[in-house]
């Protein structure tokens, strides 16, 4: 396995290369530019302005200087935050998004499988079909959606359940307050519970109509331990291959759960740098989404032969 995990780290390096390559010049493809706001500057300050970032030189020229820049694990100063560095902004905005991302995905986790499982073993039953709908409703409703809705319900107007007055706040980091971070993971999580539970549902199903099942229980095993022991294990195989990408998303941040409640994360970093034409910072934050992408998924390869041993990594 580590001969295998030596191997898709080498040939990740490429793609990675191809990937930098293409949002460099599609970047510079799109009309403007990052100082296009300064066009009142007289000229002698605009041209000083674009030699201090390079942007006087011809584009391949630009191009080589970045890829130098990176092989010394540089991503260049921000064009529009002053005093600030890619790298630097990309530090304080990460953790940010790490600790979003890894509790959505938690409890996206939890209760998906949690109702995928019990959606599969009441097939075709009231509880069935209303895991079902519910996860169909996660599935289709956006979050910008379902953000301003739990907004105005928690935060707005607020709740009042047993006697506890469960109004959150609306915006803001606040250190990471648990209070700041209840509304805006629970929007993460819901589309990922909806997915995950269908996805076990079905896999689950599919376990559960297998022969060794059925050798199980005619061998009078508690249900319990079927499913411990026989059916979570195999249903958990498709689960694997799409919390790669997944947990990718999450980690690197909600574009837009992030701009909703004013979170400091780098996917609010990205749409401020789209929005200026910040190319230091959107090459800074796709690159990191990028290394995440193809770490997971082969991450999510190692986990197979863990969970299936017919997978084998052996030449």
């Amino acid at each position: 396995m580590l001969s295998y995990a030596a191997r898709r780290f080498l040939g990740a390096l490429p793609t990675l290369f191809v990937i930098i390559t293409f949002a460099f010049f599609m970047m510079r493809l799109a009309p403007g530019g990052p100082f296009d706001s300064n066009r009142h500057l007289p000229p002698e300050i605009e041209h000083n302005i674009e030699a201090a970032y390079n942007l006087d030189k011809p584009l391949y020229e630009q191009y080589f200087i970045y890829l130098d820049n990176l092989a010394h694990f540089d991503l260049g100063p921000s064009y529009k935050t002053k005093d600030f560095t890619v790298g630097e902004m990309i530090a304080a905005g990460l953790p940010v998004s790490l600790r979003l991302g890894l509790s959505a995905m938690f409890f996206a986790i939890f209760f998906g499988i949690a109702l995928g499982t019990i959606a599969a073993l009441n097939k075709n039953k009231p509880s069935d079909y209303g895991v079902m709908v519910l996860a169909m409703f996660g599935i289709t409703i956006p979050t910008f959606v379902t953000a301003p809705i739990l907004t105005l319900i928690f935060g707005i107007y607020g709740v009042n359940f047993l006697g506890l007055n469960l109004s959150l706040p609306v915006g803001g980091w606040n250190g990471g307050a648990l209070q700041n971070i209840i509304l805006p993971v629970t929007v993460l999580a819901l589309p990922q519970i909806a997915i995950i539970s269908r996805l076990v549902r079905g896999s689950t199903i599919e376990a559960l109509r297998s022969n060794y099942v059925r050798t199980a229980r005619a061998k009078g095993l508690p249900t319990y331990l079927i499913l411990w022991r026989h059916v979570l294990q195999s249903s958990l195989l498709p689960l694997v291959s799409y919390l790669g990408p997944a947990v990718a998303g999450l980690l690197t941040g909600s574009l837009i759960v992030e701009q909703i409640f004013g979170l400091p994360g780098i996917g609010r970093y990205f749409v401020n740098a789209a929005l200026n034409r910040d190319y230091t910072l959107m090459m800074g934050v796709i690159i990191v989404y990028a290394a995440f992408i193809i770490g997971l998924n082969l991450v999510a390869d190692l986990l197979y032969a863990v969970l299936d041993p017919r997978v084998s990594y052996k030449r």
